[in-house]
């Protein structure tokens, strides 16, 4: 079985560590790291442990055995599902300076059959964890970053070999090249530029028109375009969280999600005031609906551009890091369901209080889902003075 040789490995593990985490600055010594990697991806833990001990930070590890979370969903009781480990979870986020999380699976199809209001359930329980990792990186005390382990289940469900999928890894974060961390920061710099010009732009609302697409984005005062920030590798996203109120229109997806150990394809929103009023889905539409049905997933968190000439990821891969950022002939568009990113705002985020996100439209849930369309669209940006400009089309921005 095919299994990148250890030059990709620490190269890898030298791009997470001493790049995207700290904002694209890498860790310093004496910071504590957490590693949170699954069985089926130990080759990789074991470069991403080395490349913390050389950097002079501490690494925690939360190494998760392969193929049991289909047993908890089909034993456990009402009480065990909403069990919250407060204070085990509340010392884990006091202790930590950073996490990485490393995506693999061996079965993209572990908890299909389950009912999705048992996932959900579980998934909203662990709602004040995330709150308390928001707070610490809305102080500027925590940052993140998640990468792909390729497996043979992962590279089976798209129909590539294991060997094809890793390469995509490998194009994608460029660890086939001499200095993949100079490569990074070289790269970074290009999205910085794009992303100051829509910055410098006083966008009012976006239009996004594409084929069964044609969807209004209201954007609100005080937002900021983000990317570049190493929270996921690869990112080449460029991306801001909107006032959840003003979206209206229609929305046509491409590309699968795998979310909640199941696929679904063909998703297709309808929005009004804000909210989903219609949704539909050729597979999984279950579990899209009774992910919608929670908390304020029925309104947007996150609209995102990728532009083609930047992505070097040309196939579906089946996990959305990936999807997400997918080049190929158009790029990309998806917005989230769910939780904004308050680092959207163009303010200091530790000052405002949860009634305030609310009086500015940042969305707030449990859940954050992207999905993603690689149709061609042309994104048109309305001015507060009334004049447009077209920022993106054809794959491409325009700024």
């Amino acid at each position: 079985m095919y299994q990148p040789n250890q030059k990709i490995l620490d190269n890898y593990a030298d791009v997470l560590i001493n790049f995207a985490l700290n904002s694209c600055k890498g860790i310093k010594k004496g910071d504590t790291v957490l590693l949170q990697v699954p069985e089926c991806a130990k080759p990789l833990l074991i470069s991403l442990r080395r490349a913390v001990l050389k950097a002079g930070g501490n690494p925690l590890i939360h190494y998760s055995p392969d193929d049991i979370e289909r047993e908890f969903y089909d034993l456990a009781s009402d009480e065990q599902l909403t069990f919250f480990p407060a204070k085990y979870l509340k010392g884990r986020i006091d202790e930590i300076d950073h996490v990485v999380v490393i995506l693999a699976e061996t079965d993209k199809h572990e908890l299909v059959g389950v009912d999705p209001k048992k996932i959900m359930t579980r998934h909203k329980s662990f709602k004040p964890y995330m709150e308390w990792r928001d707070k610490k990186e809305n102080e500027g005390k925590f940052t993140w970053t998640l990468a792909l382990y390729g497996t043979e289940a992962m590279a089976k469900e798209v129909k590539l070999s294991l060997e094809e999928y890793w390469q995509q890894i490998i194009n994608a974060c460029y660890l086939d090249v001499d200095d993949p961390k100079k490569k990074w920061q070289d790269l970074t710099s290009e999205i910085e530029r794009v992303k100051d010009k829509l910055n410098e732009l006083p966008i009012d609302k976006l239009h996004v028109k594409a084929e069964n697409t044609d969807l209004i984005v209201g954007i609100g005062k005080q937002r900021k375009w983000m990317g570049g920030s190493g929270r996921n590798i690869p990112s080449f996203e460029i991306f801001i969280s909107p006032d959840y109120r003003r979206t209206e229109g229609h929305i046509q997806f491409t590309e699968p999600l795998y979310v909640y150990g199941n696929l679904i394809e063909n998703v297709y929103l309808e929005f009004k005031d804000g909210k989903v009023t219609k949704s539909t889905a050729s597979k999984g539409e279950d579990v899209l609906k009774e992910m919608i049905a929670t908390k304020n997933a029925n309104q947007i968190g996150e609209y995102s551009l990728t532009d083609a000439r930047v992505s070097r990821i040309t196939k579906f891969m089946g996990e959305t890091l990936f999807d997400e950022n997918v080049g190929g002939k158009y790029g990309n568009t998806h917005l989230a369901l769910g939780k904004a990113y308050h680092d959207s705002f163009t303010g200091d985020p530790a000052t405002v209080t949860k009634e305030q996100w609310e009086e500015m439209g940042y969305n707030d849930s449990s859940v954050h889902t992207d999905i993603v369309a690689t149709s061609n669209r042309e994104v048109t940006a309305y001015l507060e003075d009334g004049s447009t400009k077209v920022i993106y089309k054809v794959g491409q921005f325009q700024v």
